[in-house]
């Protein structure tokens, strides 16, 4: 006797060894023994034989028409016999009754269980609702499948073109798109940037970080869209000196420039110049809403983002050739370098030149300075300055300027695709001139603030925390007492904000934005972790493009300096790179570096240590 029984959510056949009533010793075509409960049992039968039984059960259960079962069994609970002698016009068989079984049991939608052999059909509602279902899951997968499809085959599925970047930078992992690109990644082997490159979606990996970054920081575009322009005013007294800028190459919001002017007691008039757009960037304009949306410039290789529309920078820019509004800072200097005393105007200042850090670091050497006049246009005047920076620098505190280390900084230029890095020293005549100028600006300007009692945006740094706050507090870092960012109104809101208090106090008109205003505290927020985030972009966009400067000078081999452990910094490169292959050297030690498998997707380089020796030559694109 063989027996047809349910175990475990399924069904199963056997021969029976012994029966004890409550339960059954059975033994299962494939030899194996168990025990089974006598309440388990559905059916008993003496043929067919078990070894081909669930097989043809299973076939005689696909033959059943489930939509007219369903019709047939009416709306109370039944026996599966009971349909079966319905259906079937007679007393099933073993093997009909199984089939009937396996029927009933694979058709959920269709059946509801209700104890061992008894099912009940779904209501009509409710089966509607459960084959719609099925029917919609069918449709998906079948659309999910061809988009998985296309995206192998390199074709963008049309419905996922105006959802590129949302799948790249902020997927809904529940969408049938992102389960589509997901199953392709998995079939290609590629990460989701790489298949929307080989369809087409990308350009190129520089367009994937440069997506990334817009899409989350400028998700509607980096166009102003509002059409007021900002008006500088032409009614503003025009100062007696002629000024002067320094700046790099490429930039356009030129926010300082200088004046050297000798007095009639033997003293020096230096003159800082300050562009001033808070003349026509005023609270809650149309100007001032994208400027506080922005917050800063946000700079990169090759390009950048301006917190003012390019109308706004031209009225306002210290642009030469013109006299141009400006809020100037006038230090009676003596002949030991000593500040007699200072003034603020806001005013007109004829703008002679616009002169670049690369013209100028060449000629305007220490050794050049220390040797007398140089023949240049502003010679005198940019000596005059150095001699005052080195002064300014002893009073703060700081390294003697004769023995002061020089920092490698690096510039970036990008034209057609390819990339220049040029090294720039922090800390030459030029660049230390211009920063000890700014530093005593905004020193002075955020005492003048702090004294009058207005507030304003200070960067405080103690215990080696740089931070922005509202309370004047000492720099450590700079060795000033308070620093009120204040220089560079056209490229940072927090300096915008700090002109606009500094045009009112010495107007002695109220203060712009009085204590505790909440609209001050949050863009001073909303500016520090914009601040972060831009400066975070501009090192991962940097990072790329000396990546691609290794591709594009054939750069095998470089010269590297170790920092700690196994990291190191490449020489004349900005980069910075752990090589797990180097063990135990010293730091400040030089190593060579052989470089491979450059990944510009995950920026990734993989790094090998070579040996201890003598630098390679440098190349001839840095």
């Amino acid at each position: 006797m063989n027996i047809f029984y349910e175990e475990d959510g399924g069904f199963k056949v056997g021969a029976i060894l012994a029966d004890n009533d409550s339960s059954l010793q059975v033994e299962a075509p494939h030899g194996k023994r168990s025990k089974v409960k006598a309440s388990s049992v559905l059916l008993r039968f003496e043929q067919p034989a078990l070894s081909a039984f669930m097989d043809v059960a299973q076939k005689t259960a696909d033959q059943i028409d489930i939509d007219f079962m369903w019709q047939c069994c009416g709306t109370d609970d039944f026996e599966f016999n009971t349909l079966g002698r319905e259906y079937y016009g007679h007393a099933p068989n073993a093997l009909e009754a199984a089939g009937l079984l396996l029927r009933l049991h694979g058709a959920p939608m269709y059946f509801y269980k209700k104890g061992k052999g008894r099912y009940k059909a779904a209501p009509e509602e409710a089966l509607r609702a459960a084959l719609a279902s099925v029917e919609k899951k069918r449709v998906l997968a079948e659309r999910k499948q061809q988009y998985v499809d296309e995206l192998v085959g390199g074709r963008l599925p049309a419905a996922m073109k105006p959802l590129v970047s949302t799948l790249l930078y902020a997927p809904d992992k529940n969408s049938l798109e992102w389960k589509a690109l997901e199953a392709a990644c998995e079939q290609l082997k590629l990460i989701p940037a790489r298949v929307f490159e080989r369809c087409g979606a990308l350009a190129s990996a520089h367009e994937y970080h440069l997506n990334h970054f817009l899409f989350q920081h400028f998700p509607h575009g980096v166009a102003f869209t509002d059409a007021a322009h900002a008006v500088a005013p032409a009614d503003l007294p025009l100062a007696a000196a002629t000024a002067f800028s320094i700046d790099d190459e490429t930039t356009t919001e030129i926010d300082d420039a200088f004046s050297v002017v000798p007095l009639a007691n033997g003293n020096t008039r230096v003159g800082i110049h300050i562009a001033a757009p808070a003349l026509g960037v005023t609270p809650g304009s149309p100007l001032d809403v994208a400027a506080r949306a922005r917050l800063s410039t946000v700079y990169f290789p090759g390009d950048k983002i301006t917190m003012l529309p390019a109308e706004a920078i031209t009225a306002f820019t210290l642009l030469e050739g013109g006299a141009r509004p400006a809020l100037s800072l006038y230090l009676e200097v003596d002949a030991t370098g000593a500040v007699v005393k200072t003034e603020t105007r806001c005013e007109r200042v004829n703008i002679a030149a616009n002169l670049r850090h690369g013209e100028l670091e060449n000629l305007y050497t220490e050794d050049a300075l220390r040797g007398g006049a140089i023949e240049h246009r502003f010679g005198a005047e940019i000596a005059a300055l150095w001699k005052l920076a080195g002064a300014l620098q002893a009073a703060r505190g700081k390294a003697d300027p004769a023995n002061e280390q020089q920092r490698t900084e690096y510039n970036f230029y990008v034209d057609d695709g390819r990339v220049r890095i040029v090294e720039r020293r922090r800390g030459s005549p030029i660049d230390k001139l211009v920063a000890e100028m700014m530093i005593f600006a905004n020193a002075e300007w955020g005492r003048a603030l702090r004294e009058a009692g207005y507030v304003a945006a200070y960067r405080v740094q103690t215990g080696g925390v740089a931070r922005m706050t509202t309370a004047p507090g000492p720099h450590d870092g700079l060795g000033v007492a308070q620093y009120a960012w204040a220089s560079s109104p056209l490229r940072r809101y927090v300096d915008l904000i700090n002109q606009r208090q500094l045009l009112a106090l010495f107007a002695a008109a109220p203060a712009v934005y009085p204590q505790g205003d909440q609209e001050l505290l949050a863009a001073l927020r909303d500016f520090e972790l914009a601040y972060d985030s831009y400066a975070e972009f501009q090192r991962m966009m940097e990072r790329y493009w000396c990546l691609r400067w290794i591709e594009q000078e054939q750069a095998a081999e470089l010269e590297a300096t170790v920092i700690r452990d196994n990291l190191v910094r490449f020489n004349r490169l900005p980069l910075v790179q752990r090589v797990p292959s180097l063990h135990d050297a010293a730091a400040g030690s030089n190593v060579r570096i052989a470089l491979s498998q450059l990944d510009f997707w995950e920026l990734s380089v993989h790094c090998e240590y070579i040996s201890p020796q003598a630098p390679v030559a440098s190349a001839s694109g840095l």
